[in-house]
């Protein structure tokens, strides 16, 4: 298994979730996520009209027991720098940060505006791959994390039923690998979600 946040969402064959967007007028924004079978909440993402914050997200369980806390790096060697940071973090057992995972984002240039986004795991109790990066374009509903050695590890995708009628950005698929820790998934989806100005962001 390929813990990074917790055991408990990592399954042990592919998991289908379901996200839909939650307009900016009904709690602020974010996201929930829903399992394609049961209908089940099983995560909710909290976009900054919630928390009151720019630049940060908060991953919950269905109960809505924090999970991760994400916020883009700041400052004056940030903002210099060619490429933005995301920084997610668990809580352990006596309620400290955790840093489990760093996401760059490339400069809006033109230059960098092509490079993929790469994503690493800083958590020493993960021992697989420690490197990630998006593959697609994310606000197509189209994009792939994959792993080090090439393997996709979760794929974003349209939802068949609605894509036939109409294409619909706010409900969407996300399908996760058996093994792969699925809070880590969405909190990397949470991100996507926030850059390319989506439901998370105010």
């Amino acid at each position: 298994m390929a813990v990074v946040v917790s055991k408990v969402f990592c399954s042990n064959s592919e998991v289908v979730l379901v996200v839909r967007s939650r307009p900016h007028v009904v709690n602020g924004g974010g996201f929930i996520v829903t399992n394609n079978c049961t209908q089940n909440v099983v995560f909710k993402v909290d976009g900054c009209g919630i928390l009151g914050k720019k630049d940060q997200v908060i991953l919950r369980d269905s109960d809505g027991h924090d999970l991760l806390l994400i916020r883009k790096k700041g400052g004056v060697i940030e903002a210099l720098s060619m490429q933005k940071k995301w920084k997610g973090y668990s809580k352990d057992f006596e309620g400290s940060e955790k840093l489990v995972f760093c996401l760059k984002e490339p400069n809006n240039s033109c230059f960098f505006k092509k490079m993929p986004i790469k994503i690493s795991i800083e958590s020493n109790d993960y021992k697989n791959h420690k490197n990630f990066q998006i593959a697609g374009f994310f606000p197509d509903r189209t994009c792939s994390i994959i792993d080090s050695n090439g393997n996709v590890v979760a794929k974003v995708g349209a939802r068949k039923e609605l894509q036939q009628v109409m294409p619909n950005k706010d409900v969407y698929t996300l399908t996760i690998k058996a093994g792969i820790d699925q809070a880590f998934v969405v909190g990397v989806i949470a991100i996507l979600d926030y850059i390319y100005e989506g439901s998370t962001r105010c």
